[in-house]
């Protein structure tokens, strides 16, 4: 499969699944449940968390892998004593059932939302799951039976499939948690201060940034060489050749299946609730193609 579809796919899939973070009827669930909602962290970490069981610190960090473990420790495992895993599951479902309702109208019901969702479970359940313990742990959930709940399901899946190869890529170039956001700002991904919300210290990001100058990847002022872009660009190369295989599942079908997914991507996009840019680089701004 060509590179370029990989990455489009990703592009189509991750605002599908990143509404459950952002999109208001989220967050009225969270509360519901008797999380705070002045900042987005509690139920982020819950709703994310959540297909993992009670999990602690450890294992979330791990997880997870560029947030400072003393954020994580902020609300990991309190969460849990005010949300049972299971419950906020059930929540996370509402609220995406919902969320779609309200941006796609009729949409929802419609053959077009009902074969998209039919193709994404294929690639979903064709994922190779060895290794991913955030895409296993979401694929070991029954399905929903709606098709845009299945839709949301298998999208969210593959997210966490390419973000757990995404994992494996950075650890095979030799990057910490902290080099990972050190260097991704470097080659102008996004700002530094969209990386702040990971909460590392100036100490820590500062020492990351002289482990990669001492590797010849970053120059005094944080800026990327030619040998920390080819690195980074050799990380985006690994991670989209390991997210392939599920969509080469798919074979000519996956043309499809990227067609009947810019509608719903584009109308999460339109909707605002994104912010202008991911951590992951991704321009939420601009219309999903």
């Amino acid at each position: 499969m060509e590179p370029t579809m990989v990455r489009r796919l990703w592009q189509l899939v991750e605002p599908v699944h990143a509404l459950v973070y952002y999109a208001p009827e989220l967050t009225e669930e969270t509360a519901a449940l008797g999380l705070a909602t002045d900042e987005r962290w509690p139920g982020y970490f819950a709703l994310r968390s959540a297909p993992l069981g009670a999990a602690g610190p450890e294992l979330v960090t791990a997880t997870y892998y560029s947030f400072s473990p003393r954020m994580v420790t902020d609300y990991v495992p309190a969460i849990w004593s005010v949300a049972d895993p299971a419950k906020v599951l059930d929540a996370r479902l509402s609220g995406v059932d919902r969320a779609l309702r309200a941006l796609l109208g009729d949409r929802v019901d419609s053959p077009e939302l009902a074969e998209a969702a039919a193709l994404a479970r294929r690639a979903a359940e064709a994922a190779d799951l060895a290794g991913r313990p955030l895409a296993a742990a979401n694929a070991d959930l029954p399905w929903p039976d709606a098709p845009h709940l299945a839709l949301w399901q298998a999208a969210t899946v593959l997210r966490e499939h390419r973000g757990d190869g995404h994992v494996a890529a950075l650890l095979t170039a030799g990057l910490d948690p902290t080099e990972a956001l050190v260097s991704f700002a470097a080659v102008g991904a996004a700002p530094v201060e969209v990386f702040a919300s990971r909460r590392w210290s100036a100490q820590e990001w500062a020492a990351a940034r002289d482990r990669l100058a001492g590797r010849g990847l970053v120059d005094a002022d944080g800026v990327a060489t030619d040998a920390g872009r080819r690195l980074r660009d050799e990380v985006e190369r690994r991670t989209d050749e390991l997210a392939a295989a599920p969509w080469r599942a798919l074979g000519p079908a996956v043309g499809r299946l990227a067609q009947l997914l810019a509608p719903v991507a584009r109308a999460v996009v339109a909707s605002g609730m994104l912010p202008a840019r991911s951590t992951l680089g991704i321009r939420r701004d601009a219309p999903a193609s």
